[in-house]
């Protein structure tokens, strides 16, 4: 039985960020639970790694990688710490966070607030020494002040390509002015290039993340960039700058990215869009507005090998990834298929 629904209103009292710490350390301070076996058929093969079952969690709820094997241990196939910042930042002004309960979405303007690489690391070392099991990816970013930010991607990437399973290039946040402009054809060529120098030849997997307010001119440069420079996959997206499906909301007109259900129709979209640019051609994994086994399907059906959620615990609550993880096999087992790989790019 989901009990969340009955504690959800109390959490909800509590100002967004406030409600987020306290559950980190409530996390924190339970030891991890190794999670049941997911069904085979979930088995899913990407950049060299083996995922027991395709629903991660995105970037974003455990920055400071304080709880990745928690998190595995509700059931993720793959947890993503992050956006870690070589220099600790503290982001934008608070208030940051508003949640959007009717809608079921959230708007954030965070600022890629964490507490530095050097933390994430010492954590992600610590872990790496006691041989826990499960894939840990890490989000890395640039500081909002640094001169030169691609530089701060490459540092990101030394520092981390140790201890990362795979490593994410976050270029997609719109809390960062000037981020995005990243997504450029010139300035992504020459950011995949170095961070592929920096990583060097035995390095993790490389993932870009991008956003979804792009038009078609710019997802095919950037897939035929990311083909040039073979990097492992594309997450699409991140938090978009539209308000579709929440405009009449109070906090609509707040600034910052919209997560959640209503991002779902926009991520879906952009996803389609890739797997058409790149013909199959590029690893694709789903994030924005998943909340279901259904929804899952429908991205995986539309290209993604795998797929993330965050903003959907929010009103679901820490079961959604054990139930997205026994909802699968049986969606996938009613419209005949055996295995993820054999329904990518179906639906």
């Amino acid at each position: 039985m989901n009990g969340f629904p009955l504690v959800r209103p109390l959490v909800f009292r509590l100002d967004p960020e406030r409600a987020h710490r306290l559950t980190i350390r409530a996390l924190a301070a339970v030891p991890p639970r190794k999670a049941p076996p997911a069904d085979p058929m979930l088995r899913v093969s990407l950049g060299g790694l083996e995922f027991p079952n395709p629903v991660g969690l995105a970037a974003g709820f455990d920055k400071n990688a304080e709880v990745p094997d928690a998190m595995l241990g509700l059931g993720f196939g793959f947890v993503e710490v992050g956006t870690v910042t070589p220099l600790p930042q503290a982001g934008n002004p608070k208030p940051r966070i508003f949640r959007l309960p009717g809608e079921r979405g959230v708007i954030n303007r965070l600022g890629f607030n964490n507490a530095g690489q050097p933390a994430a690391l010492a954590r992600l070392q610590a872990r790496k020494a006691a041989r826990r099991p499960g894939i840990v990816g890490v989000n890395i970013g640039a500081n909002k002040d640094a001169a030169d930010r691609i530089a701060d991607y490459e540092t990101g990437t030394r520092a981390m390509a140790d201890v990362a399973d795979y490593l994410t290039i976050n270029i997609s946040s719109p809390n960062t002015p000037g981020l995005r402009a990243l997504q450029d054809p010139a300035a992504l060529d020459e950011l995949l290039a170095r961070i592929c120098q920096a990583r060097g030849d035995f390095g993790p997997p490389v993932f870009l993340k991008v956003a979804p307010d792009l038009q078609p001119a710019d997802i095919d440069a950037i897939v035929r960039i990311a083909l040039h420079r073979r990097i492992d996959a594309v997450i699409i997206g991140n938090t978009t700058i539209g308000r579709a499906g929440v405009e009449g909301s109070r906090v609509a007109a707040q600034a910052g990215g919209l997560s959640g259900k209503p991002l779902a129709p926009l991520a879906l979209q952009r996803l389609r869009d890739f797997r058409t640019a790149s013909g199959g051609e590029l690893c694709l994994i789903a994030a924005g507005g998943i909340g279901s086994a259904e929804d899952a399907w429908a991205r995986i059906r539309a290209g993604a090998t795998l797929v993330q959620l965050y903003t959907a615990l929010v009103y679901e609550g820490p079961g959604l990834a054990r139930r997205l993880v026994d909802g699968l096999p049986a969606l996938m087992r009613r419209d005949g298929f055996a295995s993820v790989a054999e329904a990518l790019g179906t639906g």
